[in-house]
């Protein structure tokens, strides 16, 4: 680097010592350098000036010799001689003034380094400190949540196991004592899991890896902790209603508190819910705790990701048990059913409560009528229609089973091996007594006991949860309806948000628990049924060991395998065959038409329905009919109603809309059947109206010879249906209005003068009410028409 030169002086004069005086004293000289100042200080600007530069640039070059140089230029312009010694003095007080500079600046340089390093190590340790104390607090809030796991886990088999056995042993024990520790068992079995995969690892909270072995024991069991806490959770409120009831009856109380004290006399508890809401607490604590082990924990720690995943699954666990609890508490509200009577249920009305199902009639009726679309959700049309189909068969097979049960019952009161036949002394009778006596004693009650237990009471256990998702059901429909009249609002009110959430969560909880139901309702039918299996298996074991002992006594037992099972099919068929033939001769009997007279409540009922929709409309139902869907009706058997439409909203025809007289609804089509009822005028029954004088020979049925000519003296009459007449089955014979018939018996097979057994023209034979007949004279019906012979 180029260094500026200093400006020449336009005039200089240098001091010279006298010519006689050779020679200069120390102060001499240094009176010299003070008589130079100006050009000293010229000097002395210079080398500031290179001093700043070198440190500037970095560069070391030498300021003295330029100032050498310079001196030297001064020196020859003005052409004056120099003192080479004042020189030599003015460059050496330089020099060591250059010098101390240079010491001054190297200190100071080391004193600055020397604060850095100073500060960097406090900083350090300062670093270390706050670490040293975060870790500290991890420490200590891991030794908090392990410690209060355990002591929370002491105390839950303090009050379940301790406090509960002593509570039992009062006279009388508490009712529902077993309730109010309900699920409490599932939420220590998961707390005691969770130390146990602590303890298995062997490591404690000091140790670098106890947090990872937490976070994933917790992570591992966190399923299991929501279904045992949500569950728990969920019934708290029926453990403090107890607790209240309890407290009613201060003697109890006083009882119950005295037990708890005595068991636990360490621990100030005063009350059951001192314990039993240590779970409710505890549940929302894991949160706390882990969150305050993730603040004191560097992010730099290995195990800091799945400490914070931990923290965030604590967390939503939390949200899905609230969740489930509101849930819950909405379906327990909608579920249960109330037997409320008139007086009751008008005391509810009010004016609120009449718009609110005025509204959901008017939409309701929009609907129907196609005003308005229906919002329709097909998962939830599916699950219906799948739930209503378990419930049929539910409600179907318990029918059938009782029955059973029924005719078993019935049969087993039969006690046939008590009558005397007439045979004592015969060994076949004895044999049959003896196993008869077996299988009524024993076998059969044994079977019909397990039967009622592994069966019926399952089935109707079944039957009664039932009630709660079909109330839900309906419930939903009544809160759809509620929806869509504020569903296009863009504004709700507080009531109308309410109304909407309620909706919603109904609509959901039904996607999200009637799945399972309807799972599990079915796992249970198809168990059922195989249980049904194996006990009728169990029951063909133990007869064939009871009729082994009397094997050797009955008859054909000596026959060889082959030829005693010829000999059975043979004896099967033949019993079959005549069991069949008798059972055709008691049908034959029993269905025999034969009227059966109305009550007088029945006979305003069709009068009324006749008069509204006509004969031709009036059904009878043939058998029990019990509603399981909207707008279904109960029905007894033998009642009257009046067909409105042969099928339903959706089009199924086996579902018709009826009226029973003020009641309208759905019925299945297949327990109706048409009701032939007599007219206002019937026609007179033809064997009363014959002619006096006239004589008939009677006809029989089962004397085809009976058809013999029947003489009668003029005018000759007639027999013409009046009616058209359908047949309901194969003891009766269709007929059209104005066809001939013959009259075989005035009469059906009880004497009943109601019901003739006639024959059509094409020669079938049957009955058919006998006010549908009438005689006219011969040649007044139409032409072609069987003329008898006069």
């Amino acid at each position: 680097m180029e260094v500026p030169r200093r400006p020449q002086p336009s005039s200089f004069t240098l001091a010279l010592p006298k010519p006689a005086s050779s020679a200069l004293s120390p102060l001499g000289a240094a009176e010299k350098v003070a008589n130079t100042d100006p050009r000293k200080e010229k000097l002395q600007e210079k080398n500031d000036d290179g001093a700043a530069e070198r440190d500037q640039f970095g560069e070391e070059t030498s300021s003295t010799e330029e100032e050498l140089h310079v001196f030297a230029e001064a020196s020859a312009e003005t052409s004056e001689p120099v003192n080479t010694n004042t020189s030599a003095q003015e460059i050496n007080v330089r020099l060591s003034s250059q010098d101390s500079f240079s010491e001054e600046s190297s200190m100071s340089e080391e004193r600055m380094a020397a604060e850095a390093e100073e500060a960097r190590k406090k900083c350090e340790e300062e670093e270390a400190a706050a670490k040293e104390r975060a870790a500290q607090r991890q420490m200590l809030a891991l030794e908090e949540l392990v410690q209060s796991e355990r002591n929370y886990l002491r105390l839950l088999q303090l009050s379940t196991v301790t406090i509960r056995s002593n509570l039992k042993k009062l006279q009388p024990p508490p009712a529902s004592l077993d309730s109010m520790f309900l699920y409490i068992e599932e939420v220590m079995d998961v707390s005691s899991r969770l130390l146990s995969l602590l303890d298995q690892k062997q490591v404690q909270p000091g140790d670098p890896h106890f947090l990872e072995t937490l976070c994933d024991s917790f992570l591992s069991l966190s399923s299991d902790i929501e279904v045992a806490y949500r569950e728990y959770l969920a019934n708290y409120t029926q453990v403090t209603v107890l607790e209240n009831s309890y407290k009613q009856k201060e003697a109890l109380w006083n009882d119950i508190v005295g037990v708890i004290k005595t068991s636990a006399p360490e621990i100030n508890a005063t009350s059951l819910s001192f314990f039993l809401v240590m779970p409710v607490q505890r549940i929302a604590r894991y949160p706390l705790l882990l969150q305050t082990i993730q603040k004191h924990t560097d992010r730099t720690h290995p195990a800091y990701a799945l400490l914070e995943q931990t923290a965030h699954t604590s967390i939503a666990l939390n949200c899905r048990i609230n969740e489930y609890k509101r849930f819950r508490e909405v379906a327990d509200k909608y579920k249960k059913t109330e037997t409320l009577t008139i007086k009751d249920k008008i005391n509810r009305l009010n004016t609120h409560s009449i718009a609110k199902k005025t509204a959901r009639l008017s939409q309701h009726i929009k609907h129907e009528t196609g005003i308005v679309p229906k919002l329709v959700d097909e998962e939830f049309d599916v699950l219906e229609g799948f739930f209503y189909v378990l419930e049929h068969g539910i409600l179907e097979l318990l029918e059938n089973v009782e029955t059973y049960l029924y005719h078993l019952q019935r049969f087993l009161s039969c006690k046939t091996e008590e009558f005397d036949l007439d045979m004592d002394g015969e060994k076949y009778p004895i044999c049959y007594k003896e196993i008869s006596t077996a299988l009524r004693q024993w076998i059969l009650p044994t079977f019909e006991k397990r039967m009622r237990t592994l069966i019926h009471k399952p089935l109707c256990a079944l039957r009664d949860l039932l009630v709660g998702p079909r109330n839900l059901i309906r419930k939903r429909l009544d809160k759809l309806l509620d929806y869509e009249l504020i569903e296009a609002k863009s504004n709700l009110s507080y009531e109308e948000q309410d109304v909407a959430n309620t909706y919603r969560t109904i609509n959901t909880l039904l996607l999200n628990e009637l799945p399972q139901f309807n799972g599990l309702a079915l796992q249970m039918i198809w168990s059922m049924l195989g249980t049904f299996s194996c006990l009728h298996k169990d029951l063909a074991s133990d007869m064939e060991q009871l009729f082994q002992s009397f094997a050797q006594q009955l008859p054909h037992s000596s026959l060889n395998r082959s030829a005693f099972w010829e000999w059975a099919e043979c004896a099967v068929l033949e019993g079959a065959r005549r069991m069949e033939t008798l059972c055709r001769s008691v049908e034959d009997t029993l269905n025999a038409p034969a009227a059966q007279p109305l009550s007088p409540s029945s006979q305003r009922r069709l009068k009324q329905l006749t008069d509204k929709h006509g004969s031709g409309k009036i059904y009878q139902v043939m058998g029990t009919v019990v509603g399981s869907r909207d707008l279904d009706l109960n029905l007894a058997r033998g009642e009257l109603v009046a067909i409105i439409s042969e099928a339903d909203t959706r089009g199924d025809k086996r579902r018709w809309l009826v009226d029973a007289g003020g009641r309208r609804g759905y019925a299945p089509s297949s327990k109706l059947i048409r009701y032939h009822q007599p007219t206002d005028d019937p026609p007179p029954s033809p064997h009363l109206m014959l002619p006096e004088g006239m004589t008939a020979i009677r006809r029989h049925s089962y004397t085809p010879e009976s058809r013999s000519l029947t003489v009668m003296s003029q005018p000759c009459f007639q027999v013409l249906a009046a009616y058209n007449f359908t047949a309901r089955g194969n003891h009766e014979v269709s007929l059209r209005a104005g066809e001939p018939v013959r009259v075989l018996e005035p009469h059906d097979k009880r004497g009943n003068p109601e019901w003739s057994l006639v024959e059509s023209r094409g020669g079938k034979r049957g009955y058919v009410p006998s006010n549908y007949l009438t005689i006219t004279p011969l040649g007044a019906g139409p032409p072609g028409t069987y003329q008898p012979h006069c």
